[in-house]
């Protein structure tokens, strides 16, 4: 099972690729369309050209993850559009669930955090 997580780094292929590769075909479309290495830990979200289906790929120290979503019903609302874009946590989670992360209302991602005073 994978746990998305705020520490994640996400990245997305703009183009779309050819949904009939698998992991090694992946893995080299992380290295040519994003110059990033797919051993890295990271998360790598792909889309085929009709947006109607993702797969993410991500390598976990012991092998690789290819995970594939094909939606019943229309197509994804949100796609980044500029080459290698780098996705948060809660987009990807958005985007999972159909939805659109530039509509889904949420706090900004970076707050301040007011530090408690010590009083001696």
């Amino acid at each position: 099972m994978l746990q998305i997580v705020p520490q994640m780094r996400i990245f997305a292929a703009c183009q779309p690729v050819d949904f009939r590769r698998g992991i090694d075909g992946l893995a080299a479309e992380c290295r040519r369309l994003l110059n990033l290495d797919p051993f890295s830990g990271a998360v790598f979200l792909f889309r085929n050209r009709t947006l109607s289906a993702l797969k993410i790929l991500v390598y976990d120290g012991t092998g690789f993850w290819l995970c594939y979503k094909r939606l019943s019903r229309g197509k994804l609302k949100w796609w980044p559009v500029e080459g290698g874009g780098q996705v948060s946590a809660r987009d990807l989670q958005v985007l999972l669930y159909h939805g659109d992360p530039r509509s889904a209302g949420y706090a900004p991602e970076w707050r301040r955090v007011q530090q408690p005073s010590v009083s001696n």
